[in-house]
């Protein structure tokens, strides 16, 4: 197989929510085809990647550099001892002459290439991405579904009490028995009265609930909201401060009994690393929410699972952040705890395919070969124009 063609571009995945850090009204995020030389009914393969919600763009980046040494390598340097693509070697061919560090924007640029060469290598097998996925780096029996929940809970302007509930029982009626809300955009009492009216949609049950801070808080702030809600045995308690204070989650975890989630905005193995090093995470209760598709594609996702197993993490600890079809056939294939779903949000690249069913907060990734981005109409359409 060769590449003898890219395309790249940006759209906007914009929305009028905010969260406790930013809103979304500029969103956007980078999409790629990847034409290969292999025809299957009379047309090329093609492979589809497009960079997850929460990070802007990474075209320039794509465009600049990677994309550029991809077309150039000789065709034998991406491909594996069998001859088929090897994402892996490609990844090395991408990040060749870049300096270590400094992982924010060119590791979503390498994920995307990085989810395209996986989509691609799957249909050249003819199997949905989850099994080619589980007979190359797994053990060959994914699951056949996984666990996903609903994220939502927003702050939005004119957004009452009433809409949060009524957004929160349109997720239950869906399918999803687990939703997630964002905290930390106003003060404590606010932010406590959203939470219990949610959990009267949930039936009081506070464990079918996860809050999320989007990194906001201060110690002082997330330990006066930790006492606040250990009260209602949340699912967990997400991204209570910045991302690398690891001193911030290891203090936390020392004074918050309940179950803590974070890791999305972390982009490497080296940082999630020193997460676990440092930031007092406990493989008994936590969450770990690393994005393959921010965090320089796959390739390295899996050298961060390599890296948790070491340390004594199960897979299943893992749920990554997203929402959208890539990591839930990473999630069926490598026995991870689940993965995120954002019900109608981000798009057109968030959410499943059209068909998905949502039963007992459950999906199965489906069996379209690949990723299968071609069960997502508007989506597909998009992602033809690319090409022509």
């Amino acid at each position: 197989m060769r590449i003898v063609s890219a395309h790249a571009g940006t759209i906007p995945i914009s929305s009028s929510m905010r969260n406790a850090y930013i809103d979304f009204s500029k969103m956007d995020c980078t999409i790629l085809a990847l034409v290969s030389d292999v025809v299957v009914d009379g047309r090329p393969l093609v492979g589809y990647g497009f960079s997850s919600n929460g990070r802007y763009n990474a075209t320039a980046i794509l465009n600049e550099r990677m994309l550029p040494r991809l077309l150039d390598a000789a065709a034998e340097d991406l491909l594996d001892e069998e001859g088929e693509l090897s994402p892996a070697k490609a990844w090395d061919v991408m990040m060749s002459n870049e300096k270590p560090g400094g992982h924010g924007e060119r590791s979503v640029a390498v994920g995307v290439v990085d989810m395209a060469l996986h989509d691609l290598a799957a249909k050249a097998a003819g199997v949905p991405l989850y099994r080619w996925l589980s007979d190359h780096y797994g053990d060959g029996a994914p699951d056949e579904d996984v666990f996903v929940y609903a994220a939502g809970g927003y702050y939005a302007p004119g957004k009452t009490l009433g809409d949060l509930q009524d957004e929160m029982r349109g997720f239950l009626d869906a399918g999803y028995e687990v939703v997630k809300m964002k905290i930390g955009g106003a003060d404590l009492a606010e932010d406590l009265r959203r939470i219990e009216a949610v959990i009267d949609v949930l039936a009081g049950d506070g464990s079918r609930l996860m809050v999320d801070v989007n990194g906001k808080f201060d110690l002082r702030t997330a330990l006066e909201y930790g006492r606040a809600l250990d009260q209602y045995g949340l699912f967990w308690y997400e991204e209570v401060g910045d991302p690398l204070d690891y001193a911030l989650n290891a203090t936390l975890s020392e004074n918050y009994r309940n179950p803590i989630a974070t890791g999305e905005n972390l982009f490497s193995l080296q940082d999630a690393r020193n997460l676990i090093r440092y930031g007092g995470m406990r493989p008994d209760r936590d969450f770990l929410q690393v994005d393959p598709a921010l965090s320089y594609g796959l390739t390295e996702y899996r050298r961060i699972l390599d890296m948790l197993a070491l340390h004594g993490w199960s897979s299943r600890r893992c749920i990554p952040h997203g929402g959208h079809q890539f990591s839930l056939h990473i999630a069926a294939a490598l026995k991870l705890g689940g993965n995120e779903s954002y019900p109608g949000e981000f798009q057109p690249t968030g959410g499943f395919t059209d068909d998905a069913v949502i039963t007992r907060g459950r999906v199965a990734p489906g069996d379209l070969p690949g990723i299968g981005l071609e069960g997502k109409a508007e989506f597909y359409k998009i992602l033809r124009d690319l090409h022509g």
